[in-house]
């Protein structure tokens, strides 16, 4: 590393009026359209956030929107803390004079500065990575490209007058990374001489040699109505799993008969339980809420609450799935197993596996169940009580 920089920020421009989009968007400036269930500058600072040498950004927004958005970016921050420092700034009427107030909202060791548009709510990680890392070994300048595919041409009216050479050619996108002390220089410049630039590249190109990373084919700019439909279509979906674990004692025979998965067990030893201690839908039910970071079934029913006193755990399950979905998260496969030395299980696997099948409204292909001993070891094996532990992986749209 050449001089590395230290005190980095991001600056996330929201502060435009969105005309283009107006009429599509019902009135709302696209900066504050909302992409699961978050506006679009929140997504920008929750990527500045997962950068480890980013340690701030300054959001500018519309002069008229300062006090509100001050007040609505504390509770965003204290529900969901990024863990960054943060400012607000007024924008200005062109776009460089908004970057020019954010500049102005940074701290005054800051070295080096990331400058984004939140109307791309899609760049990545990586990309403000790769900026940063540019920075830190010797440029002073950085900018994401895109190759241009399509033949460009100058025109001049109605006539074609010349056709640019493609190789040349590129697109380029934002965050875009200074150092702070050139981008302020440029701004001072810009504004004493009558500079009017699209983006910050192209004044601080004046003054210094301007580097390039490979940018993102995803990192689009939210800026016709047509773009609305990207907010629709780039959700994804993501695997998540959950692994459930329970315990219960054998009992004398007044405890509860032994049901798994929701079946009888004849001849089975009885269980201590405040619900009808069924080990295997426990298990089961816990796997599901770890597919979503929902917890325990001890803290959604526990068994100090007279409520759940004989409750049947197949209404247990069906309520813990209702969160799944609540959360976004489809069930799509179950592995169980039960551990015990008695009864023997074997006649009822079949039974059991068609009942969790349709308990989770699954295919038969989609539920594994297994049964087994521990050899005589543990307080399974010593005939003490029965153990079940589940692996449940969901699909979550993100």
């Amino acid at each position: 590393m050449d001089r590395p920089l230290k005190n980095i920020w991001g600056i996330i421009l929201a502060a435009g009026s969105g005309s283009r989009l107006a009429d599509a968007a019902g009135g709302t400036r696209k900066q504050y359209l909302e992409y699961k269930s978050a506006p679009l500058f929140w997504h920008s600072a929750r990527t500045f956030s997962r950068v480890a040498p980013v340690q701030g950004v300054v959001f500018v927004f519309p002069p008229d929107d300062v006090a509100a958005m001050e007040k609505t970016l504390r509770q965003y921050f204290k529900s969901e803390d990024l863990g960054i420092r943060w400012a607000v700034a007024p924008g200005g009427d062109r776009r460089q004079d908004s970057v020019r107030n954010g500049l102005s909202a940074l701290p005054a060791d800051c070295g080096g500065v990331l400058v984004h548009d939140s109307a791309r709510p899609f760049a990545s990680a990586r990309i403000l990575t790769d900026l940063i890392d540019a920075l830190q070994d010797g440029a002073r300048s950085v900018i994401p490209t895109v190759p241009v595919t399509d033949t460009v041409k100058r025109v001049a009216g109605t006539t074609v007058a010349e056709t640019l050479n493609r190789a040349e050619l590129a697109a380029v996108q934002t965050p875009q990374a200074f150092e702070t002390g050139l981008l302020r220089e440029a701004h001072d410049r810009a504004d004493k001489e009558g500079w009017e630039v699209t983006d910050d590249a192209s004044m601080v190109e004046r003054l210094a040699e301007v580097v390039t990373i490979p940018g993102e084919a995803a990192n689009i700019k939210i800026t016709v109505p047509e773009d609305l439909k990207r907010l629709e279509e780039a959700g994804t979906t993501v695997p998540c799993v959950g692994w459930g674990y329970d315990v219960h004692r054998f009992g004398g025979d007044n405890d509860r008969p032994l049901v798994l998965g929701g079946v009888p067990i004849p001849g089975g030893p009885t269980v201590i339980a405040h619900s009808d201690g069924d080990v295997l839908l426990h298990a089961l039910a816990d796997g599901i809420l770890g597919t979503f970071g929902g917890g325990d079934i001890g803290r959604h029913f526990p068994d100090t609450d007279p409520r759940f006193k004989n409750a049947d755990s197949g209404v247990l399950l069906r309520e813990t799935l209702a969160m799944a979905e609540q959360a976004g998260v489809r069930v799509v496969h179950a592995d169980l197993t039960v551990v015990t030395q008695i009864p023997r299980l074997a006649p009822h696997a079949a039974q059991i596996a068609k009942n969790i099948c349709r308990l989770l409204g699954l295919e038969a292909h989609q539920v594994n169940f297994k049964a087994t001993t521990e050899e005589t070891l543990g307080f399974t094996g010593q005939k003490k009580g029965i153990k079940a532990v589940a692996s449940v992986t969901g699909l979550r749209e993100m």
